[in-house]
């Protein structure tokens, strides 16, 4: 074993980069053992090896080099207990908004693959087994001329008060198809799509049509819909979902929104 070893020997026998000991030793971090006064080569004796273990181990955390330099000089125990508990904390909320990032991700994924596979152009009848969770919002109070786009505009800016994550893909519900009918472009609720909601679709059967245009803009699609359960003699029951696989998020032009409605039909 030698006395001292060069920042490259060092490096090696510590593990990490000739190039973090050099940036260590300049931020005043951690300083070589000694210099040569010569060449003003670096120095480093074996039983530094724990000042670097200890630096290492909590930049690898994350915590700043700012605040490994001023805990060095007083850690005890109850110091180090105190900043891990603080890092934890720190890492418990970044990590639940990665979930949440990643739970996002994945929905709008799941809508946009289901409406690039899907044939527009049919009223249908289809299974769905899939269920998702919505968080319901607030029942709808519509003024004058109101229609779908001023009312959730002037709900946006209270989003936040309900706890509502306005990335996930929102969409509106109806109370029933008489409901819609009257007034397609002002839905009773609207809701997000969110895992962590109460209200969930259920698994059934479900009329489902199509069309595109902006929020609100149905076009022929209600009549659509209602003649086609009236010529099936379908019995239509609960609400009416419209949802938008297709929004702002993959559609530049507002015209070319998928919208989707959607409602149960009874026991055939």
């Amino acid at each position: 074993m030698k006395n001292y070893y060069s920042v490259v020997e060092f490096a090696k026998l510590a593990g990490i980069e000739a190039s973090k000991l050099r940036y260590w030793d300049k931020a005043g971090i951690f300083k070589p053992s000694k210099r040569d006064l010569d060449s003003n080569y670096r120095y480093y004796s074996l039983a530094q090896i724990t000042t670097v273990n200890f630096i290492a181990t909590l930049s690898g955390l994350g915590i700043p080099l700012k605040t490994i330099a001023v805990i060095r000089e007083k850690r005890n125990p109850e110091e180090f207990l105190r900043l891990l508990e603080k890092k934890e904390r720190e890492l418990d909320l970044e990590l639940e908004k990665l979930r949440e990032c990643s739970s996002i991700i994945h929905t709008k994924q799941e809508m946009i693959r289901y409406g690039l596979r899907i044939d527009e152009t049919k009223i249908s009848i289809m299974f769905r087994d899939e269920e998702w969770s919505a968080i319901l919002w607030p029942r709808n109070k519509y003024r004058g001329a109101d229609t779908f786009v001023e009312v959730l505009a002037a709900f946006v800016s209270h989003a936040k008060k309900h706890r509502i994550n306005l990335s996930y893909p929102v969409g509106g519900r109806y109370d029933d198809m008489e409901a819609f009918m009257k007034a397609p472009e002002r839905p009773d609720h609207f809701f997000t799509i969110d895992p962590t909601g109460t209200n969930v679709r259920k698994k059934g059967e479900y009329m489902v049509g199509f069309t595109r245009g902006y929020y609100g803009k149905l076009g022929d699609l209600p009549e659509r819909m209602a003649q086609y359960a009236n010529e099936n003699n379908l019995q239509l029951t609960g609400p009416v979902y419209i949802t938008y696989p297709h929004d702002e998020s993959c559609c530049l032009e507002p015209d070319q929104y998928l919208a989707q409605v959607m409602v149960a039909v009874a026991n055939r």
